[in-house]
């Protein structure tokens, strides 16, 4: 499918995804403006505030974007996953221009202006409405397009905390290895910090007190403005009352990780309890950790995970590789220190998968992990930050190999090492087992021959108050996905691009459920 292809099938969903990145930039900059403004001023009237105030709000800026969204996230009140995090998030990071600008602009005001106003015998606050703040306008309004333009640009992460926006195209098109899906999202992106670039330089001219510009023009401007406000509070409006919302008792929150087999995991349990009258709300591609911080928090109700994973990387214990030992300590400390069940395993394990090149493993005909150690020296080796700071990840794996890499192994984005890997740019990655992209992409696993990794044996975790509406689909689902079947499920959103919800729809259907 080429990219105009694409487009044309999923004109509809790039809209939506669209408006959400729109709504959250607005919202954001309203909030950023509301507080920025104010506050610009007060430091003008209060100098000594500059420096501590302004090297507040250049902190904000200086964060990494995921970082503050996982600072936030365990906030009360203000934290959580979904849009209320990213707006805040957007609003501390677009303070720092629109409050140096109002500082700058009404500093920048002609003293000898000032002095007139004040021996026509204004006061300050009239002197603040009436001259100060219009000749400051245009300044004001340049920060303010600079903190839409970084707003529009930090707005694309936001979906690793899924508040949607068109990172969800860009982080899918990264883990699926699917350029239109990339292309989507970046030029969308673009386009949209371009055009709300544009409009406000549009409005600013029209606050240029220095330059004429007609009433006709400016009304023009403001109605253009205003249908476009309308459009997306509109739009927002007409989604929420047109879609079914249950009791929040009865409702299923399902989350999922940033994973294509995680998305598919959750959309199994999802359209299964559709099937049995239930309403589903889908918390999908959480970044990170975020799955079990917001289950802890109540932001979802289950998500699917793997034991392996539940045991090293959350419960912190050495790894084991008795797969019936690691599920029973792990279903026993979740339901003894986090109040979370365990669903019985799915039948599969998604283990950790050392994978080369297909051409390499063929020409060196390596079969096993303790087959690539020789040939290693001279290899690149790239593994994803989970693998690189596991318990169960790189630090011991090389130590049970006697792995001894050239060169440091590059630290990256799982997603990322799939690409470089083909692409030749590193010659060793550590991904997962039941990955789709092992078979598009023609890469080799090597066998664990030291059984150096522990099993993760794909289950879900689900709070202790939602578990009996979920039982019996767990029953159903205990053992029923093969490693086989999980891998072709993959593959087929991965490989052969198709929607998560039409392959489980299939699925499902298949199995009889």
């Amino acid at each position: 499918m080429n990219f105009f292809e694409f487009l044309q099938q999923n004109w509809s969903e790039l809209f939506a995804l669209t408006r959400e990145h729109l709504l959250l930039v607005f919202i954001s900059t309203l909030f950023a403006v509301v507080i920025g403004v104010p506050l610009g001023v007060l430091l003008t009237r209060r100098k000594s505030l500059q420096t501590p105030v302004l090297g507040i709000a250049n902190i904000f800026q200086t964060v990494p974007s995921l970082a503050l969204f996982g600072i936030l996230i365990p906030l009360p009140f203000i934290g959580g996953i979904g849009a209320k995090t990213a707006i805040i998030a957007l609003t501390l990071y677009s303070l720092l221009p629109i409050i140096r600008n109002t500082v700058t602009g009404i500093l920048s005001v002609d003293a000898k202006v000032r002095e007139a106003a004040e021996a026509m015998g204004l006061t300050d606050w009239q002197i603040l409405k009436m001259v100060e703040l219009p000749l400051a306008a245009p300044v004001v309004l340049t920060g303010i397009r600079v903190a839409v333009v970084i707003s529009v640009g930090v707005a694309t992460i936001a979906a690793a905390v899924g508040a949607g926006g068109l990172g969800t195209y860009i982080f899918r098109g990264l883990r699926q290895n699917d350029n239109n899906l990339l292309l989507a999202g970046a030029i969308s992106s673009a386009l949209l910090a371009l055009s709300a670039d544009f409009l406000l330089g549009q409005i600013g001219k029209t606050f240029d007190f220095t330059n004429r510009v007609s009433k006709t023009r400016r009304k023009f401007v403001f109605a253009g403005a205003a249908i476009l406000i309308l459009a997306i509070f509109g739009w927002s409006f007409w989604q929420k009352t047109n879609v079914q919302t249950a009791n929040s008792d009865d409702k299923i929150r399902v989350g999922s990780k940033d994973f294509t087999e995680s998305v598919i995991l959750a959309e199994i349990l999802a359209q299964m309890l559709e099937k049995k009258g239930a309403a589903v709300e889908r918390q999908y591609e959480l970044g990170g950790n975020l799955a079990h911080e917001a289950l802890l928090s109540n932001q979802i109700d289950v998500y699917p995970e793997y034991t392996g994973t539940a045991y090293t990387a959350i419960l912190k214990h050495p790894p084991i590789t008795d797969a019936a030992e690691v599920y029973q300590k792990t279903k026993t400390e979740y339901a003894e220190n986090f109040g979370l069940n365990l669903s019985p395993p799915l039948g599969f394990s998604n283990d950790f998968a050392i994978l080369v090149r297909g051409e390499t493993a063929r020409k060196a005909n390596l079969k096993t992990i303790s087959d690539a150690v020789p040939n290693s020296k001279n290899w690149q080796a790239g593994f994803g930050q989970d693998f690189m700071s596991r318990a169960d990840g790189y630090a011991g794996f090389a130590k049970a190999y006697n792995f001894q890499f050239a060169k440091q192994p590059r630290e990256m984005d799982l997603s990322l090492t799939y690409r470089a890997l083909a692409a030749g740019q590193i010659d060793v990655i550590a991904g997962n087992s039941t990955d789709g992209l092992i078979t598009a992409l023609d890469l080799f696993q090597l066998a664990d021959d030291r059984r150096y990794f522990p099993p993760y044996q794909a289950v879900f975790v689900v709070r202790r108050d939602k578990s009996e509406l979920l039982d019996e689909t767990f029953e159903q689902l205990k053992n029923a996905i093969s490693t086989d079947e999980m891998r072709g499920l993959n593959y087929e959103t991965d490989g052969n691009k198709r929607q998560p919800k039409e392959v489980v729809a299939e699925w499902i259907e298949k199995k009889n459920f």
